[in-house]
């Protein structure tokens, strides 16, 4: 005999769902508001004083303006419902527009790079003073949009890019900060230079993270936080379970994990009760509620091909 059953979440994962989209909406719009109000301020600073340091500063707020508008659209097309041709809706629009955020801060940080040798070659005088107190007033508006967004990064990629690109604008305030105090008491015009250099690469540093985690989701990669060793060990411990394969955990969006297996079941347990303990079991230990579950007998073992059978010798393979 054959059961394939799919364990979904309880009704009110799905209004906590909403109300957090709501909340990231909220947050994303207040800091998108204030990051577009200090960059004009950035930019008029950069021209008056001639400071790279300030101009790379505010064209990551540029950059943060986009990524911004970039994942509200993606907040607001992953609310939509799911329909009969995307039948998991538009979540995966959040993973893309992390993404696109991630390589967006390399591309940007690259050309900073660039200007910033041509300066070093010949230094140009800049108003350091002036450059100072911009530079520091970009500091108290980005750890203020930091301290906004912060409360969800740790769930969301959308967010968390975001949040990326305004702490990678404070580390670039504090640098130019730091370059202006250089050139105001030594006169080392050459450190804006420099220090433009060193807000690139903690920018690179960063984003490196980011654009990994969501190409792992993309790909359809097992979850950092699941060990899926441990899952299927936690599977075959189960009371009336013979076997496990076709063992598959990936991310449908942040917060939002999923499994699919094949689970071998002696003919004694009753199908009802393994699932929910099983449903149990991996919402408990894993954190997972989107679960997919085809249940077969040792006299029906299903034929088609699998991606990994007998889960443990694949799991030791790759590991070897």
């Amino acid at each position: 005999m054959l059961i394939l059953a799919r364990v979904e979440p309880k009704h009110h994962k799905g209004a906590h769902s909403h109300r957090h989209k709501n909340e990231s909406w909220r947050r994303l719009s207040l800091v998108l508001i204030l990051t577009t109000g200090y960059m004009f301020a950035e930019i008029v600073g950069a021209w008056w004083t001639g400071s790279l340091a300030l101009l790379a500063d505010a064209g990551h707020m540029l950059t943060d303006v986009a990524a911004l508008v970039l994942a509200l659209i993606a907040v607001w097309f992953g609310s939509r419902p799911a329909t009969s041709r995307k039948t998991f809706g538009y979540y995966r629009l959040e993973i893309i527009a992390a993404l696109v955020n991630g390589v967006a801060l390399v591309v940007i940080s690259l050309f900073i790079s660039y200007g910033a040798y041509e300066r070093w070659l010949a230094p140009p005088v800049i108003q350091s003073g002036p450059m100072i107190v911009i530079a520091a007033g970009g500091l108290i508006i980005n750890l203020l949009c930091a301290w906004i967004l912060h409360a969800h990064d740790e769930v969301d990629l959308n967010l968390r890019g975001a949040w990326m690109h305004v702490m990678g604008d404070a580390l670039g305030s504090v640098a130019a900060i730091l370059a202006g105090v250089c050139m105001w008491l030594f006169g080392w015009y050459a450190a804006d230079a420099i220090f433009s250099v060193v807000i690139s690469l903690l920018i690179i540093w960063g984003s490196v993270r980011l654009i990994k985690e969501s190409t792992n989701v993309l790909l359809e990669g097992t979850p950092a936080h699941i060990n899926l060793a441990a899952v299927e060990s936690a599977i075959l411990d189960t009371n009336g379970v013979a076997d496990v394969h076709d063992l598959h955990v990936w991310t449908i969006t942040s917060g939002r994990d999923a499994l699919s297996a094949h689970v071998i079941h002696a003919h004694s347990i009753s199908q009802p009760d393994l699932l929910r303990e099983l449903r149990t079991k991996l919402h408990d230990r894993f954190g997972v509620d989107h679960l997919t579950i085809q249940m077969e007998t040792p006299d029906f073992e299903d034929e088609t091909f699998h991606f990994c059978h007998a889960g443990t010798a694949c799991f030791r393979s790759e590991r070897n």
